[in-house]
């Protein structure tokens, strides 16, 4: 389990206003709703999720991430949200963010990558596509999006915007907030900028103040354990192995660096076991993928690690208590 900066939390109930009840909600992740906003305070991420979910059930939150993205400043991410500002360009105001990502979330990966049409900013996030995270990932790309209005110095927009999981019943809120096409179902979370946005100067970019605040951020960072929770980093490692069969315990041990039976006891001691984080693994795929219809159940068998369907469909029924085609067929 992940957690993320309890900011989030506060700031998605707070847009949302007298469409929900603050008091219910906050305290279904632990917070009070007159305390103190504070963006060290991290709270699990399962529970975040869950709280979005409890909001759907009072309001429409299709345009909710908008809003809460909009409503997102600089100030509010304390050191980073500073150096974000100090940046000489918003190029470097989201290199900050792939660097220091850490120090709010440890869901969420960030990563700048150079292509042919410009920079992508990519966010990667494992887990079961649920209505809670699709709503958190929007309104990360939005928040995004708004710190940069912030403090470029001209009107700025992405070139495209896209997201894995399948599109809301409109997405016409989506495409008048970003000012580009908004593609859903799409091969990865992200948003294309072009070189020329992201070399403009920032309105407040300043060196000396970044050289400061950046070292500033490399203590905070150097007091986080740079090793994420072990069966969280044990899931990945399998997720990315099971499109060539199922991993042998002994194969993902190598990837840390480890011996089967170090890897094996380092497990045991947090009350796991390997077998138990593949079948969570394969189930969280498999639930997930389920969810789009461009995904036959034959491929959904071979990505998971199964060499013939049938053997899928009784793993899945065992999980789940229905068979993969009657739980899609749910889903509609």
């Amino acid at each position: 389990m992940g957690q993320v900066t309890s900011l989030f939390a506060r700031k998605v109930v707070g847009v949302a206003g007298n469409a929900v009840d603050a008091d219910t909600v906050l305290a279904s992740v632990g917070l009070d709703v007159d305390g103190l906003s504070d963006p060290k305070h991290m709270i699990d991420d399962d529970d975040y999720y869950g709280m979005i979910e409890l909001m759907a059930e009072q309001m429409d939150i299709t345009p909710l991430p908008l809003i809460v993205g909009e409503a997102m400043r600089p100030d509010e991410y304390g050191a980073l949200g500073l150096a974000w500002k100090a940046a000489p360009n918003l190029f470097g105001s989201f290199s900050r963010v792939s660097r220091y990502w850490r120090l709010w979330t440890s869901v969420t990966q960030y990563e700048l990558e150079e292509t042919d049409r410009g920079v992508l900013y990519v966010q990667r996030r494992e887990g079961l596509r649920r209505l809670g995270m699709r709503i958190s990932i929007e309104a990360t790309s939005a928040s995004g999006v708004s710190l940069s209005r912030q403090v470029s110095p001209r009107p700025f927009a992405p070139i495209e915007v896209t997201f894995q999981h399948p599109a809301p019943r409109t997405i016409a809120h989506h495409e008048a907030y970003f000012g580009c096409p908004v593609h859903f179902g799409a091969d990865k979370d992200a948003m294309l900028f072009s070189h020329q946005s992201l070399s403009e100067p920032n309105i407040l970019g300043d060196e000396g103040i970044t050289q400061f605040l950046v070292s500033h951020l490399d203590q905070e960072l150097a007091q986080i354990n740079d090793t994420p929770a072990l069966h969280t980093h044990t899931k990945s490692e399998i997720a990315r192995a099971l499109s060539e069969g199922l991993p042998k315990m002994a194969d993902i041990a190598r990837r840390f660096g480890l011996s089967a039976r170090s890897f094996h006891r380092r497990l045991a001691e947090q009350g796991l076991s390997f077998q138990t984080l593949t079948e969570e693994t394969r189930r969280e795929i498999a639930t997930a993928m389920l969810q789009e219809e461009r995904y036959a159940l034959s491929e959904i068998a071979f990505l998971t690690g199964y060499s013939e369907q049938s053997a899928f469909n009784r793993a899945f029924k065992r999980w789940m208590g229905v068979t993969p085609a009657t739980y899609r067929k749910s889903l509609r």
